[in-house]
């Protein structure tokens, strides 16, 4: 169910968002999106979203690379997650948006990636963004 955007604005101000984000891994290499869109626009960055209310995060993982990418995934672990506090958000608010995703290792079923209106470009990549760390889950 998409929020509407009055409701969203109040949300981010006073909630962290729970995402899912995906390192889609390929012979090695880590598949990275140009963003559009604040919060990090014009950085290259994997591709993820938010988790909508009665999905598992494996569902949005899967819905969230076809939405961004077109393509299908097999969800290979879940690594840990990644918290972080945007200074900015797509809605001009002072508090930016702090987002804590559940991070995914997965491998592309396909590699006939057609972008959403969210990214520019795409590319396989070596390394991840150096400021994408991701800390695991303890036992």
């Amino acid at each position: 169910m998409k929020i509407p955007t009055k409701l969203y604005k109040k949300i981010i101000n006073v909630l962290p968002i729970l995402c899912v984000d995906a390192i889609v891994i390929n012979e090695g290499k880590f598949l990275l999106v140009k963003r559009k869109n604040k919060p990090k626009k014009g950085s290259w960055w994997v591709p993820g979203g938010r988790i909508l209310r009665g999905e598992t995060a494996e569902t949005a993982l899967h819905r969230k690379i076809k939405e961004e990418l077109g393509i299908r995934i097999k969800a290979l672990k879940c690594l840990g997650y990644y918290e972080y506090h945007f200074k900015e958000n797509n809605f001009g608010g002072k508090n930016g948006i702090h987002t804590l995703s559940i991070v995914f290792l997965a491998k592309p079923l396909s590699l006939d990636v057609i972008l959403d209106s969210q990214g520019s470009s795409w590319k396989f990549s070596k390394t991840l963004p150096k400021d994408f760390i991701i800390k695991p889950f303890k036992k």
